[in-house]
Order: C-alpha cells, then sequence, then structure tokens
C-alpha cells in the first residue's frame, strides 16, 4: 500500500507539500501540485482515516452495537439509523454481540480504538462491565431499546410494559381468557417489562394465570415455535402473546404443524411490528412502533448531542405503542379443539 512519503518520491517534492496539496492547508504552485495529483492517481494512494482524524476533532464515523442482526428487528434497526447517518455525512461502523456479552465488550474497545465520534448501543444485557467501558469512552452514547443499569446515558426506546398491556387487552376484548404468554429470556429488563404489560392486564380482568402459561424462550422465531408447542400440550390456549414478533412467527408454524387454524381455532399477536411480519401467513397483528423511524430517531439524537444542540442531562425519550391489527388474530373459538399428541 502506498505511503504520502512514496508520492512525494515520485512527484519529486517533500511529504508536507503533498500534505498542503491534499488538506489545501498552503498555496502549492500549479506544477507542482499537478505532480502531487499524478502520482496519486499513479499510485493510488488513499490517506489514512485514523492519521486525519488525529489532527481534527471528529472522524464522521460512530458505532453501532445490537445483539443480534439476524433478528429483522435490529436489522431494521440498524437501517434506519444507517440512513438517517448517512444523510446528515456520517459512517456507522456496525458490530454483531450475538447477544453475547464478552463479545460486547471486545467490540467497544475496538470501536474505541477507532476513534469513533458516538455509540448507539442495543445492548445484549445488563453488563457492570460495558456499563463502565461506555461511561469511559468519552464520546456521547445513545442506548436504543434496551437500557444498561448503573448507565447515565441518552435512551430511545418503546413503553415495553405499555406495549404488552395493549396487546394483552386486544386479546381480552376478542373474548380471549385462555391466554398464554411466550416470554423473552429471562434476566433482561425488556422481557419482564413486557411479562408486566401482560399480568397488568390479565389482573384487570380478574383473571388468574396458570404458572404453565408463561414460558420464556429466546428472541427469536425458534424459541416462539418450541414455546407454542409446549403450550399447545399443557394449557391449550385459545391466544397467545408473543414477547416479539420473531417468537410469533414461531408461534404460527407451531399452529400450523398441529392442523390449528389461525385465528379460528387459535390467536396470536406479537411485539415489534417486523416488515416480515406483514407477509407470513396470517399476517401477523403486533403492537410496535415504525422501526425505521425509531432508528432514525436515535440517530438524531446521538448526532445532535454530538453537535452540541442537545445538551445537558441524559434524554430520555420513550416511544408509546401502538396496535396493528392484521390477519392471526380473531374472536375466541366457540370451543377448543384437542391436540393431537
Amino acid at each position: 500500500m502506498a505511503t504520502i512519503k512514496d508520492v512525494a518520491a515520485l512527484a519529486g517534492v517533500s511529504f508536507t507539500t503533498v500534505s498542503h496539496v491534499m488538506n489545501q492547508t498552503r498555496p502549492v504552485s500549479a506544477p507542482v501540485e499537478a505532480k502531487v495529483r499524478a502520482a496519486i492517481l499513479q499510485l493510488n494512494y488513499v490517506p489514512s482515516g485514523v492519521a486525519r482524524s488525529l489532527r481534527g476533532s471528529q472522524t464522521g464515523t460512530i458505532g453501532l452495537l445490537v445483539p443480534n442482526n439476524t433478528n429483522s428487528y435490529f436489522a431494521e434497526l440498524a437501517r434506519g439509523i444507517e440512513d438517517y447517518c448517512e444523510r446528515n455525512g456520517y459512517c456507522v461502523f456496525l458490530c454483531n454481540s450475538d447477544d453475547d456479552v464478552r463479545k460486547q465488550q471486545n467490540y467497544l474497545r475496538v470501536l474505541r480504538e477507532k476513534r469513533i465520534d458516538g455509540l448507539i448501543v442495543a445492548s445484549a444485557g445488563d453488563d457492570a462491565v460495558l456499563a463502565d467501558l461506555l461511561a469511559a469512552a468519552r464520546v456521547p452514547v445513545v442506548m436504543v431499546d434496551r437500557q444498561i443499569a448503573g448507565l447515565e446515558a441518552d435512551a430511545v426506546q418503546i413503553d415495553h410494559e405499555a406495549g404488552a398491556y395493549l396487546a394483552t387487552r386486544h386479546l381480552l376484548e376478542l373474548g380471549h381468557r385462555n391466554i398464554a404468554c411466550i416470554g423473552g429470556p429471562q434476566g433482561m429488563d425488556v422481557s419482564a417489562l413486557r411479562l408486566d404489560g401482560f399480568r397488568r392486564a390479565m389482573a384487570e380482568r380478574e383473571i388468574s394465570i396458570l404458572p404453565e402459561a408463561i414460558v420464556q424462550s429466546d428472541f427469536s422465531s425458534l424459541g416462539g415455535y418450541d414455546a407454542a408447542k409446549r403450550l399447545f400440550h399443557t394449557v391449550k390456549p385459545s391466544a397467545i402473546f408473543a414477547g416479539n414478533d420473531m417468537m410469533g412467527i414461531g408461534a404460527l408454524r407451531a399452529a400450523a404443524e398441529l392442523g390449528l387454524r389461525v385465528p379460528g381455532e387459535v390467536s396470536v399477536i406479537g411485539f415489534d411490528d417486523i416488515e416480515l411480519g406483514r407477509y407470513v401467513f396470517p399476517a401477523l397483528t403486533t403492537v410496535g412502533q415504525p422501526i425505521l423511524l425509531l432508528g432514525e430517531t436515535t440517530a438524531h439524537t446521538l448526532l445532535a448531542r454530538i453537535g452540541g444542540s442537545l445538551s445537558g442531562p441524559p434524554h430520555r425519550q420513550v416511544v408509546p405503542p401502538r396496535l396493528t391489527l392484521r390477519e392471526s388474530t380473531g374472536p375466541v373459538p366457540a370451543r377448543s379443539r384437542s391436540i393431537p399428541e
């Protein structure tokens, strides 16, 4: 790879002259500038972004940490963030932690070495070490979707508890009483908040929840599939609230394999409003917000903090959820169907 000294040698000038031509920091005669630019083209020289950042105050890059980029929610969120940043002259380094706390910490160390201007984090879970690393990062940080205990940072997230309450209330208004819940992983705030919303809606109608009617699993289609099959063979619910849309899609698959008509014999509602939910069959009823817009809101918050238009203590934005009615929910069936073993 060519260096600035290679360019200088080919052009027959000093490397400081090459620097002045490239950075327009001092007038250079037209013939000399022409020789330097010709050498740059001939050697295909690309200046070091890291070196430029050491001379300036910003690099025009931000870091984005997500827990699982195969999850459509985080893929759409990242797209919203990237689109907004690109329109505003920033590049995004995307890092996927695979829900691995140690991998998440390693990525953060790498991003700090890249001298990023700011950082957006959708955490893989509560992590005291990550909280300390982020606090010491000395760049603006925005938490999205999930927060980390003990970290004072800007945050943008949907109201998880209210969304789960809204989803469960929709099922109750359709006449369902035997409602099961597929919750997210234990020990995660998002999972706990969505379970709280489910429980609150059921408590308002004074409906008891059997312990086996709540199954916690991974936020994935496989997690939803396995949990739904278990529920169909135990509590035989007339409706399921799935902790996210990927789980809901897995539950739809489990129902289809058992010959259960949706929503004729069982209703399923998800959470997040991912684009894929519109195209499965039947289309998934869900609660959430436009994910691209959530990503753009997050990126706007970070760039405002970087640019100085947002100052003062951490700013927390809680986005209210909305119900999106599709085809996977309907009135409670007249009678339940036996599930084959």
